[in-house]
C-alpha cells in the first residue's frame, strides 16, 4: 500500500484578491506566507503555512466560492480565534461537536467556507 500524506490543499480566489487574502489568512488567522517559485509566481496567488502542511490560494478567472468543500483548521484556542474572526467582521455558525472537538464555520472574504475546530476534544 502506498504511504500518502497531505502535503498542501488549494483554494480559489478572484483574480485581483491577493491582498484581502494576505489580510485574512496572513495577518488575521496568522498565518506565515510563503514564497512561491519564481516559475509560478506569476499566475498570481500565495502560499501558507498552515501546521506541517501548505494552503495555497489560487486565483481563478472563472471564480465561484466554495460552500460546501472547506478547509478545516484546528487550534488551542478556538474561542479567541472565534472572537478575533468576529471583530474583524466575519459571521461565524457553530456546528455539532465532532469527537468532543467543538468547531464552527465561517468565510473568507471571497465567501469560501471554512470550518475551524479544536485541536483535542474539550475534557481531555
Amino acid at each position: 500500500m502506498t504511504d500518502l500524506a497531505i502535503d498542501h490543499v488549494q483554494i480559489a480566489i478572484p483574480v485581483g484578491g491577493e491582498g484581502a487574502a494576505r489580510r485574512f489568512y496572513g495577518v488575521l488567522l496568522d498565518l506565515n506566507e510563503l514564497p512561491k517559485p519564481p516559475e509560478m509566481a506569476g499566475r498570481g496567488g500565495c502560499w501558507f503555512e498552515i501546521g506541517g502542511q501548505q494552503l495555497h490560494v489560487g486565483v481563478e478567472a472563472d471564480f465561484r466560492a466554495a460552500k460546501k468543500a472547506h478547509v478545516a483548521q484546528a487550534t488551542d484556542d478556538l474561542t479567541a480565534l472565534r472572537r478575533r474572526i468576529e471583530a474583524a467582521g466575519h459571521m461565524t455558525k457553530d456546528d455539532s461537536p465532532v469527537d468532543g472537538r467543538y468547531r464552527f464555520f465561517a468565510e473568507d472574504p471571497f465567501g469560501n467556507r471554512i470550518e475551524f475546530m479544536d485541536r483535542m476534544a474539550r475534557g481531555a
